[in-house]
This record gives structure tokens, C-alpha cells and sequence, in this order.
């Protein structure tokens, strides 16, 4: 670990926050985004549930749902990784700032894409 932060001046402490909410604004772009890919997921799955009932084809709502509901979690994830490497990097360089909201608010976005994740495949 480096020593104690620099002294910053008043422009340079304004930028920091700045970029730091850019971070948390781009972190809560990329919940929105997983959230979209989840819920329609989701949806497309009961919809056609509740219209076909028993079509297992290879791309079925089933399968789609997976592949929605999947790629939002990826989404999720990798966009958590870059947040958090961005937050530890401007860290390491300026001391430290506030604790990130979005960070809590993406797990429990993904905690809710497992749960649907698992109930679309356990539901065969």
C-alpha cells in the first residue's frame, strides 16, 4: 500500500467525484441493461408457457429464456468487474471516497437473475 493521500485541490477533488459518479452512472447503465435482458427473459418464458404449453424445441421459450436470462447475468458480472477495478484504480491513485451504491444494488439485481435462471430450467 502507498502512503497517506496527496493533499488535492479543491478542481482536482471536483474531478475525482466526477469521474467517480461517471463509474456509478455507467455501473447503473449496465443494471438497467441486465435487468432488461432478465425480465424479458423471464417474460417470454411464462408468455409462451402459458400459450404453447409443452413445445421443447431446441430454440423454444425455454430456451430463449436461458440464453436471455444468462446473458444479462453475464452482463452483469463483467460490468461488476470493470466497476470495480475502475473504483480500486482511482483508489489507489487519490485516497479514498465514498463507498459505491451500485454495487449492492447489482448483486441483488443478479441474486434475482439466478432465482429466475433457476426457476426457468428447473421448470421443464
Amino acid at each position: 500500500m502507498s502512503g497517506p493521500a496527496p493533499a488535492l485541490d479543491t478542481g482536482t477533488r471536483l474531478a475525482i467525484d466526477r469521474t467517480r459518479l461517471a463509474y456509478e452512472r455507467t455501473m447503473m447503465a449496465w443494471i438497467r441493461t441486465a435487468t432488461s435482458l432478465i425480465s424479458f427473459g423471464f417474460t417470454i418464458y411464462k408468455f409462451f408457457d402459458l400459450e404453447l404449453k409443452g413445445n421443447q424445441s431446441a430454440l423454444s421459450a425455454r430456451g430463449f429464456a436461458i440464453i436471455m436470462i444468462s446473458s444479462g447475468l453475464v452482463a452483469l458480472t463483467l460490468a461488476g468487474i470493470q466497476h470495480h477495478a475502475s473504483l480500486r484504480a482511482l483508489r489507489a491513485e487519490y485516497g479514498h471516497f465514498p463507498r459505491s451504491v451500485s454495487g449492492p444494488v447489482a448483486a441483488l439485481i443478479g441474486l434475482l437473475g439466478v432465482l429466475a435462471l433457476i426457476g426457468v430450467i428447473v421448470r421443464a
